[in-house]
């Protein structure tokens, strides 16, 4: 599939239809993914010769499509769903029916660097260039919990733009955005950029108790970057973030089960999050004479506060504060031959540390401290040309070891007092190989089929809240995913695709459950999901391009007792049948003297059935909404008129239940506003 990659948005108006966008900076190119060699993080291949399925989400489709939040990409990718839980506290990813709330199932680099907790996987994307998606499970090369698949995100080199951008936004319900960057340069070999964000909206839902919005938000952010490219041939990226959000959230209404309605938020304390996150990575490569050489160093600081009131009723019942404060380290060092060889290998070693305090304060204050190391070692090996001309085999091996520890302390509080009430210690060891096998045969360079079998894995862990002993400890789940699939172009690249079937075999499924206090992780016995995934792009004239991205996902469980109900034959939840999304957009080269460039864009997203709990007893049926953007372009100057959900579709965006309750929040109403952007 030809995707194209804007590595800067044109600013010239003489430039060509497939640069028309938003401009960025200064220095600009358009080139499209074969002529530049746009790789995969870990495989250094071109995308159409890796035997997997994968997706990218380039700079001009993220403008294209006004995608600026990460949870947006939801459904543009197949069978890859982000829902909205409401709050960051908790941002978990599906891919093919691979998920959890509590802990991530699918992997998520930034720039190279790992993130672990999925708390910081809602991130901001200021200054994002692209995002790279592979689905199914990619333990040999990224380890623990990447069985649902890997994205790899990736912020601009600043040894490809010179200059400043700024972007700022209105909207209804109070929505502001504002965003400025520059881009310079040291000499030619040493690039560098900063930038900073700020973000508001007044929220989307009104408390019915207070009168006050419920889900009001804050959010500041700013990244600098150095990034170098030596003529001995070391090349080193230093990045460093830091955002910090305050937002109110938990949109929760009681749902009457018998008509299907989510009724208004009605409670009495105001609950919110607070999260600052801090993150640097150093990355540097090194060109031997027949291999290269990779280090990746990382850092995040996580310092977080939620406060909800957990009952969500107009009662003073049960109002609940929980702090956090992460400490994550991880060093990767990489071996890989140079590439166009017959035989080529990697070799590669990661480690990490990761410590968790956290503490939670109701009518009791529980202290967890958890900290956390592991140590991996992989190895994949693809020979070309097997047996006949054509034909590559790929092997890949890793071994993950890891060990998690837990104290935990319970106090007793009273109004002049703590009291020690339990305290309780202990560590979990886990081990685990996952092998990689895969065969590919490539027509040429834009036509390939492919097989691959992988093994997924899922580290265990311990549970924060549990009634009993038996729910302190969560184990390991894991996963076997056969999958087939195809690349193909045609009509002289006018039309290029890829389709994948696969199947997954799912054995102690990790599986969370409301319990009085919060919620646990259990192990259902066994589990399966199997689908397809299409995904096609069309240009049948220069001005105009379409895009079609279709998922299907079938996840059951096959075996899952829990208490004295028996979920087996029901499909998980959380998991919707399909995902859609249809979109295009037209462009028109004016010359006239207000604009330059205008551009047409619209796109349609769907999500599938999808049952909410394990009993299949309440669900949300088909929905999609439409999005739509006007842009305008003069010289450096655009102007976007924009739309979301513009047909104002109501669908229930999450529900859960609390003992014989139910509540939900509601999707995202309609919301429409203007963003404006220059370059100097």
């Amino acid at each position: 599939m030809r995707y194209y990659l804007l590595l800067t948005v044109l600013m010239s108006a003489k430039a060509s239809f497939a640069a028309v966008s938003i401009p960025d900076s200064i220095t600009h190119r358009s080139v499209t993914l074969d002529e530049v060699v746009v790789t995969s993080y870990k495989e250094q291949k071109g995308f159409k010769e890796i035997p997997a399925s994968v997706s990218i989400l380039s700079i001009g489709e993220l403008r294209k499509s006004n995608i600026t939040d990460f949870k947006e990409i939801s459904s543009y990718i197949p069978n890859l769903y982000f829902p909205d839980y409401g709050s960051k506290l908790t941002s978990p990813l599906y891919i093919r029916g691979i998920g959890s709330k509590l802990t991530p199932s699918v992997g998520l680099y930034i720039d190279g660097i790992p993130f672990f907790e999925k708390s910081v996987f809602d991130f901001d994307m200021n200054e994002v260039s692209r995002i790279e998606v592979l689905r199914g499970p990619q333990g040999t090369l990224y380890g623990r919990n990447t069985m649902g698949g890997i994205i790899n995100v990736y912020t601009k080199n600043p040894l490809n733009y010179t200059g400043f951008n700024y972007r700022q936004t209105v909207a209804n319900y109070g929505q502001t955005d504002f965003s400025g960057a520059y881009y310079g340069r040291i000499s030619e070999k040493v690039g560098y950029s900063v930038s900073s964000k700020y973000k508001h909206n007044d929220g989307f839902f009104t408390n019915l108790h207070t009168g006050d919005k419920v889900d009001r938000s804050n959010h500041i952010a700013a990244k600098g970057k150095l990034q170098w490219r030596a003529t001995n041939g070391l090349e080193g990226l230093l990045a460093i973030n830091y955002e910090y959000t305050d937002q109110g959230g938990y949109p929760y209404g009681l749902y009457d089960q018998d008509n299907g309605v989510i009724n208004d938020v009605d409670y009495n304390d105001y609950s919110s999050y607070r999260q600052g996150v801090l993150t640097a990575g150093l990355t540097l490569n090194y060109a031997f004479p027949y291999f290269i050489l990779k280090s990746a160093t990382g850092y995040q600081n996580l310092d977080d506060r939620q406060a909800i009131d957990q009952d969500f009723t107009s009662q003073a019942n049960s109002f609940v504060i929980q702090t956090q404060r992460q400490n994550q380290f991880s060093q990767e060092l990489e071996m890989r031959s140079k590439e166009n060889e017959k035989y080529s290998w990697l070799n590669g070693v990661f480690g990490f540390y990761n410590t968790v305090n956290r503490k939670v304060f109701f009518t009791t204050q529980k202290d967890f401290k958890e900290p956390a190391y592991g140590l991996a070692f992989y190895h994949q090996s693809t020979m070309k040309d097997l047996f006949i001309e054509k034909l590559s085999a790929t092997l890949g091996v890793r071994l993950d070891i890891e060990r998690d520890k837990q104290d935990y302390t319970l106090w007793k509080l009273t109004d002049s007092a703590k009291e020690l009430s339990t305290q309780l210690n202990d560590s979990k060891s886990f081990t685990q190989f996952t092998p990689k096998l895969s065969l590919q045969y490539q027509f040429d360079k834009d036509n390939m089929v492919y097989t691959t079998v992988t093994r997924g894995y899922k580290t265990g862990g311990f549970n924060v809240s549990f009634s009993s002993e038996d729910e302190r400890t969560y184990n390991p789940e894991y996963s076997w995913n056969y999958e087939v699939g195809a690349k193909a172009s045609a009509f002289n690249g006018k039309l290029q695709g890829d389709v994948a079937l696969f199947y997954i075999d799912w054995r102690h499924q990790q599986i969370s459950h409301k319990i009085p206090n919060g919620q646990i992780l259990t192990n259902a016995g066994r589990s399966y999901s199997k689908g397809v995934e299409l995904s096609l792009k069309a240009q049948p004239i220069e001005q105009l391009h379409l895009q079609l991205s279709y998922g299907y996902t079938e996840a059951k469980f096959r075996e899952y007792l829990y208490n004295d109900a028996d979920y087996s034959g029901n499909y998980t939840p959380y998991i919707p049948r399909q995902t859609i999304m249809l979109g295009g957009d037209y462009g028109f080269n004016l010359h006239s003297r207000y604009i330059d460039h205008l551009l047409f864009s619209a796109q349609y997203t769907a999500i599938g059935h999808q049952y909410w709990n394990e009993a299949n007893a309440v669900g949300q049926g088909f929905y999609g909404t439409l999005n739509g953007k006007v842009s305008a372009t003069k010289k450096n100057f655009t102007v976007d008129l924009w739309i979301k959900n513009a047909t104002s579709r109501d669908y229930t965006a999450y529900l859960f239940q609390l003992g014989t309750k139910y509540f939900a929040q509601k999707g995202k109403p309609l919301t429409f506003g203007t963003t404006i952007s220059f370059t100097l």
